[in-house]
């Protein structure tokens, strides 16, 4: 039979992507063999794993490696693994289009930041775009390839010039190779044909590697006599296979052996982040339940972090053997941002996902280390705490509705501006601790905009009684406020919800005003459901609020940005019976109940309050015009 064989063009947005690569990361070539020796691990991963449920797929090829052959005279590098391998429509798959989220996500990144400058190494881990950091040095670049148990092989080959051929071919055994034609290098550039090159890149971004990364390395050797002595005026020049990396699992290791040089390395290693992590945990616990971990909080949010598609940073490995990626069951949605590796001696080798998810050890070992992380937040200092806070606070609110059992603990972690705060971050302890004598509750307001916040209409009487208000901008704030309820035993009140129970209003105002609040609600109906004296207000003339249970007008806004449909909200339009204009249109209302500007006055009212919480018009223009006749007529009572 006819082998398959079919020249194709790259899409547009992989050869814009390929450019976007060789271009920005031209000042880090190495990146490109610390992606390919990743992705050979990945593959060795994968087979070592499918042998523990299929050991005869290995057949006599039991030795795991990654071979680096560099060849200075032709100007070539070879990555080989015997691992996995792929099939041809694997091939298309991964290769061809690089991965399946990889290129619309990272094109997506490069348009917000764009420039080609701003581009940095870990991105390209990140996107799983790293086979093609290869053109950085490369001119050309043959991937030939044998999947595990299959009996062709295939050949894929580019120049990087746009297109690129794929074919049916004939390999010996399994996993895949990778061939370099290397450009030819400036002085001062690193020569990655050269095993110096090699062997220093290899020590500084894959040492940690779980297989043994071998070079072929010419080393000159005396020669031996009739004697078996060495003689030493000869000598020989031979090639050796040499192990290039330490292949040490610092995850089992004590923490007095390792050095921060070291933690940082194996970083940089298992998360493709080229920055310095934030800060790192290392646990061994021995005992009923024993495993060691060793996790990671990045110092940055991943790009991808909020695809589908992208992997969990939880390794899991059983006395140091690869049993599973994206380990989802050891570690919350809401600690998601987490890396790391996780090795459970007492785990089954051939425990699947399904099984994963029933196992009591793993739950406990998911349970002990949500603890300690959460413990190791609440002990860093302030500054530290503050910035890892500042990159995945929001992330961490979701654990409030996620996780009843730690829900005490998260909360304390909790940090919000405040109306006194000054722009700094305050705990909610720090918000009781400032609580004034005669206040009984926590009061909070949601938004988008923190300045539109710190200076709402409905803040005005809290203002006026000294008492601090939280400062919600953050969209998941809607759901910790729902399923909080309360903080050592102090409830939240909204700023904007309900009665504020500040102090009683006037009863006899009520009694002049009820008239025209009636007129007002009948003018008005089809937008608010009620017009009351407002125990917010004490120099604006209006707001909106609604009743305790009311969904607040920002998780409106949500929903709807949301795509959800929201049934119509009725607001309460709550007036200020102190204010000179109010007392002005009383005074209308009472010489002429029919006046036609009185309606022109309802809507106006509505739309100050409307407008004082960031809200949009129905009719700028007659609001505008209503503005010019009130300025008119300022001065002429």
């Amino acid at each position: 039979m006819e082998n398959r064989k079919e020249s194709c063009q790259f899409k547009t947005e992989i050869n814009q992507l390929m450019k976007i690569i060789i271009h920005s990361l031209y000042s880090h070539p190495e990146i490109f063999l610390r992606e390919l020796i990743s992705n050979a691990s990945d593959a060795l991963d994968k087979l070592r794993f499918r042998s523990q449920l299929e050991p005869d797929i290995l057949g006599t090829d039991t030795e795991f490696k990654i071979v680096i052959k560099a060849d200075g005279s032709s100007r070539t590098l070879e990555v080989s693994d015997n691992g996995i391998g792929m099939t041809y429509d694997e091939v298309v798959e991964n290769i061809g289009t690089i991965a399946k989220s990889g290129t619309a996500a990272f094109a997506e990144a490069m348009k917000d930041a764009n420039k080609y400058d701003s581009l940095t190494p870990e991105l390209i881990g990140q996107f799983g775009v790293g086979f093609y950091s290869s053109f950085i040095v490369a001119e050309k670049v043959t991937l030939i390839t044998k999947a595990a148990g299959s009996d062709k092989g295939v050949k894929w080959e580019s120049s990087g010039d746009g297109s690129y051929t794929i074919e049916e071919t004939e390999k010996a055994s399994r996993g895949t190779s990778v061939l370099l034609k290397l450009k030819n290098v400036e002085k001062d550039e690193q020569d990655f044909a050269e095993e110096w090159t090699i062997r220093s890149v290899v020590k500084k971004h894959s040492d940690f590697v779980a297989y043994p990364i071998v070079m072929d390395v010419k080393k000159t050797k005396p020669v031996l006599d009739a004697e078996g002595k060495p003689d030493p005026e000869k000598t020989e020049t031979v090639v050796e296979e040499e192990v290039l990396n330490s292949m040490k699992a610092i995850w089992v290791k004590d923490k007095a052996e390792v050095s921060e040089e070291e933690y940082n390395e194996f970083y940089s290693h298992i998360s493709h982040d080229w920055n310095p992590p934030h800060s790192h945990l290392h646990l061994k616990l021995e005992g009923t339940t024993e495993y060691s971990a060793l996790l990671y909080i990045p110092a940055k949010l991943p790009f991808d972090f909020f695809m589908h598609e992208r992997k969990h940073g939880i390794n899991l490995y059983c006395k140091r053997v690869f049993i599973m990626e994206n380990c989802t069951d050891l570690m919350p949605p809401y600690l998601a941002f987490i890396k790391g590796v996780v090795d459970a001696p007492d785990l089954n080798l051939n425990v699947s996902r399904e099984i994963l998810q029933q196992n009591a050890l793993v739950r406990n070992i998911k349970t002990n280390l949500v603890k300690k992380l959460l413990d190791m937040f609440a002990g860093m200092e302030k500054e530290k705490y503050e910035s890892f806070y500042g990159e995945f606070g929001h992330i961490l609110k979701s654990g409030i509705s996620a996780d009843f059992e730690n829900r005490e603990k998260i909360a304390s972690l909790l940090r919000y501006k405040t109306t006194k705060s000054d722009g700094q971050w305050v705990s909610l302890q720090e918000y009781i601790s400032r609580m004034k004598p005669d206040q009984e509750e926590i009061y909070y307001i949601t938004g988008d905009n923190l300045t539109m916040l710190l200076n709402s209409p409905h803040l005005e009487q809290l203002k006026e009684k000294d008492y601090e208000v939280l400062l919600m901008t953050d969209p998941i704030d809607e759901w910790v406020i729902r399923d909080l309820h309360e903080f050592e035993k102090k409830r939240f009140r909204s700023a904007e919800k309900g009665d504020l129970d500040l102090g009683g209003i006037d009863d006899k105002k009520k009694e002049i005003y009820s008239a025209l609040f009636a007129y007002l609600k009948s003018s008005l109906e089809e937008k608010i459901k009620a017009v009351k004296p407002s125990t917010h207000l004490k120099d604006s003339i209006a707001c909106l609020s609604g009743d305790s249970y009311d969904m607040s007008a920002f998780m409106e806004k949500i929903l709807k940005a949301n795509g959800q449909e929201v049934p119509q909200i009725k607001r309460v339009l709550e007036l200020n019976v102190d204010h000179p204009l109010l007392v002005k249109i009383r005074a209308i209302y009472e010489q002429d109940s029919d006046a036609p500007v009185l309606k022109d006055y309802s809507n106006f009212l509505y739309d100050l309050a409307v407008i004082s919480e960031g809200g949009k018009l129905d009719n700028p223009s007659l609001f505008s015009k209503m503005i010019g006749d009130l300025m008119t007529n300022s001065g002429s009572d």
